[in-house]
């Protein structure tokens, strides 16, 4: 009895081992006030090590997903310029499959400069879809909603 015991919970340890994804990034999202009505918001990836993430813009020769940020329309906000990425990228090149990409490792900062339309608060919401990979696998591109309160 106590061996079928033991063999189903090792059997139901290794299902639930299994059923854990990988989550190697991690994200915060915060607004910093720059001017009057003038924000700038922060989405910021914190990558874990020997894990990658891709940047929104990518080479031809590129086969991955790059990193998209969405922002729900909010008549009160007006997007000024495109979303800035601050970190050191990396450009990946693979002379085998003839492939490149340009990636982050440890960390990046998605800057979006805001206005609002009044002084008013309101907040930023949207979604970022992201692919991140190692040097053995790559994991399906992920989907995060986001809000940022702009105070």
């Amino acid at each position: 009895m106590k061996s079928i015991f033991y063999t189903l919970l090792l059997a139901f340890s290794f299902g639930t081992a299994a059923a854990q994804t990988v989550n190697p990034v991690q994200w915060s999202y915060s607004a910093k006030k720059i001017a009057d009505k003038t924000y700038e918001v922060h989405l910021t990836a914190n990558i874990l090590p020997s894990w990658h993430l891709y940047s929104q813009n990518q080479p031809e020769d590129a086969i991955n997903i790059p990193t998209e940020i969405l922002f729900s329309k909010n008549p009160l906000v007006t997007l000024n310029g495109p979303v800035k990425e601050v970190g050191k990228m990396q450009l990946f090149k693979d002379e085998k499959l003839k492939i490149s990409a340009n990636q982050y490792s440890s960390k990046v900062d998605f800057v979006q400069v805001v206005k609002l339309k009044a002084n008013v608060k309101t907040n930023l919401v949207g979604s970022v879809e992201y692919q991140t990979c190692d040097d053995k696998k790559c994991l399906p591109a992920k989907k995060v909603d986001f809000t940022v309160a702009l105070n």
